[in-house]
């Protein structure tokens, strides 16, 4: 039986914790796998296929690449080829990407929606093995279809996820997505409005599965110190908000923190400005928008996540041993 939970690989792991927790995930029958992709660390394609050819029975997924440095129809044949390594078990997980970072490569996000809209249409057409011609706003495609050079050509089941976090992005992915994965360092208040916003586009869309609702959720587990677990979710938080201030506005933060952590970093934060500027982090924020402590304290803020309306609570494990907490959680749910 699947376990309805899945791991956020980030890019601060070492390719070694990767490969020990992507072990764990699939041994004890997690859900998915999810690779991210943000700052230039890694791309998330190469750690999938590793993770393709890894594992046995656990989903993949970009957690998640952007629409605007990948060619959709790309995009769409790279996700082919890795649903070859395993397949049924390949999710693409696209977003709009972030700034300051797409403006620093040349790419700055503009009419987000839209390029969303087209990105989504051309691969799903593609995956159905369709020719595709658009003259786009932002994507021009001109009868292109997957070549038959190496293999019979066949419609491949890859579902397309999002990763929205405003309320109209929120509502286009309800329209036009298979699935979506919600950002962290959320509040299940934000979760419940997330939902709702999903809903309304739901209501006018032509798909007929149901929508699958994944949230990343940022955890850390040590029964032994539980305050260091909280330290550690709260380091991350800090350092989220100094690079990533839009977050802000989504999670509650009080009017000035943004700026006033701003102040003591830049972009990127350093690690001793991140331990200057946790302080002015409130534990209730911590606690309203990660899961920590013990085992059961982790897994019951975890469930509170799941009333909300997330199926698979996606934890993306801080912490000295991040696999720790991917095995302690694994044990309270199987």
């Amino acid at each position: 039986m699947t376990i309805p939970l899945g791991v956020h690989l980030g890019e601060r792991f070492t390719l070694d914790e990767t490969k020990a927790i992507a072990d764990v995930a699939d041994e004890a029958g997690f859900d998915s796998l999810w690779v991210a992709e943000g700052r230039l660390t890694r791309d998330a394609i190469s750690i999938m296929s590793l993770l393709a050819d890894r594992t046995h029975q656990v989903r993949i997924g970009s957690g998640v690449i952007n629409n605007k440095t990948r060619n959709p129809a790309l995009t769409a044949v790279t996700f082919k080829t890795l649903d070859e390594i395993a397949p049924g078990r390949i999710i693409l997980g696209v977003g709009a990407w972030w700034e300051p970072i797409a403006s620093k490569v040349g790419a700055p996000i503009r009419k987000p929606l839209g390029t969303m809209r087209e990105f989504i249409s051309i691969c799903r057409s593609l995956f159905a093995n369709e020719e595709v011609t658009l003259q786009g706003e932002h994507f021009s495609m001109d009868k292109i279809r997957f070549d038959r050079m190496y293999a019979e050509n066949r419609p491949v089941d890859i579902p397309i996820y999002t990763g929205p976090v405003g309320p109209k992005m929120l509502e286009l992915s309800g329209e036009l997505a298979d699935g979506v994965y919600l950002d962290f360092l959320m509040p299940t208040s934000y979760t419940r409005e997330a939902v709702n916003a999903l809903q309304r586009g739901r209501e006018r869309s032509t798909l007929t599965k149901d929508l699958d609702i994944t949230q990343i959720i940022c955890c850390s587990i040590d029964d032994t110190n539980p305050e260091d677990a909280k330290d550690a979710v709260k380091a991350f938080l800090t350092m989220y908000l100094m690079q990533q201030p839009h977050i802000g506005s989504h999670c509650g933060v009080e009017p000035g923190l943004v700026d006033r952590l701003k102040e003591i970093a830049g972009w990127p934060a350093r690690p001793e400005d991140i331990r200057k500027a946790m302080p002015l982090v409130p534990d209730d924020l911590v606690r309203r928008v990660t899961a920590y402590g013990t085992t059961a304290q982790t897994a019951d803020m975890i469930d509170e996540y799941r009333a909300a309306g997330v199926r698979v609570p996606v934890m993306f494990p801080l912490g000295a041993i991040p696999v720790d907490t991917v095995r302690s959680l694994a044990k309270v749910s199987a």
